[in-house]
């Protein structure tokens, strides 16, 4: 069989299981399975596939139509100018939090020596990204998930910040190390009853641990925030992702633990995302 017949099959089993791109997705597959990029598969349709590979094919196209994430199956998710190792114990990373990386980088674009605390780490993406770019600043990373260490350990290699990076393994409420001048977080925000409503890719595949921020949705910002504000330099910067209803709540919560609302960042679907602010 051909990579186009293979992509055609592949398609319509996805397009029966309701997959929202499954063209991209089987060009994706694809390409990972015969080590090629997508444009290869696309301006080489109809070469022929070996046996095992088109086994390997079918084989995650059967995976992808039960909902497991693109990024899971092929152990990789683009983000930023990077590529991040990822697995099922750490959140995929998403389009909208790049625009976090953009604000940083406007913010402390004539900035040297900073440094900077990730909250959450999980796989890296924010904080690597971050350090990659400004050859500068050092870097704090924890996270309650030794997994999620361990790949941001590995992310780190890859992108070569190694050396401007240290990890931790703890949570927040115990974490008193050092003193910074920035510091990020992307918790877990989402309300325990709305967990359920997460489409299938979502909430069947990612880590709950990531997801699931308690009955308001709000239990870890509120932690995040609380002990930011003792980690903090006076007029260091705290950037905190947020639920798309939860503004004015943070809001407060950033207010009463002495920080100055700088800017309300939205994302690509124009929904609220981020919150900035300066400790007073």
């Amino acid at each position: 069989m051909n990579i186009e017949n293979a992509i055609k099959k592949a398609v319509k089993i996805l397009k029966n299981e309701n997959i929202k791109s499954p063209k991209l997705d089987s060009e994706i597959l694809m390409s990972n399975v015969i080590k090629k990029d997508r444009y290869f598969t696309i301006l080489n349709s109809k070469k022929i596939i070996n046996k095992k590979n088109l086994y390997k094919f079918n084989e995650l196209i059967s995976q992808r139509s039960t909902g497991k994430p693109i990024a899971h199956l092929i152990g990789k998710k683009d983000f930023w100018n990077f590529e991040f190792q990822i697995d099922k114990d750490v959140l995929i990373p998403r389009p909208d939090t790049e625009l976090l990386i953009e604000e940083v980088l406007k913010i402390y674009k004539h900035k040297n020596k900073l440094q900077v605390l990730d909250i959450g780490i999980g796989s890296g993406c924010i904080l690597l990204s971050i350090l990659r770019e400004k050859k500068d600043f050092t870097g704090v990373g924890i996270d309650i998930s030794g997994k999620c260490i361990d790949i941001s350990k590995i992310n780190a290699k890859k992108i070569g910040v190694t050396n401007r990076i240290r990890f931790f393994k703890s949570d927040v409420d115990n974490f008193n190390y050092g003193k910074y001048d920035l510091i990020i977080s992307n918790p877990p925000y989402i309300n325990s009853l709305d967990m359920k409503c997460l489409e299938r890719d979502v909430v069947n595949f990612e880590p709950n641990i990531a997801l699931n921020g308690g009955l308001d949705g709000l239990t870890n910002v509120r932690k995040v925030i609380f002990k930011s504000s003792e980690l903090i330099k006076v007029g260091g910067r705290l950037i905190v992702e947020i639920g798309f209803d939860q503004k004015q709540k943070v809001i407060e919560l950033f207010k009463k633990e002495g920080f100055y609302i700088n800017k309300v960042l939205k994302d690509y679907g124009n929904n609220d995302r981020c919150i900035i602010g300066t400790k007073l």
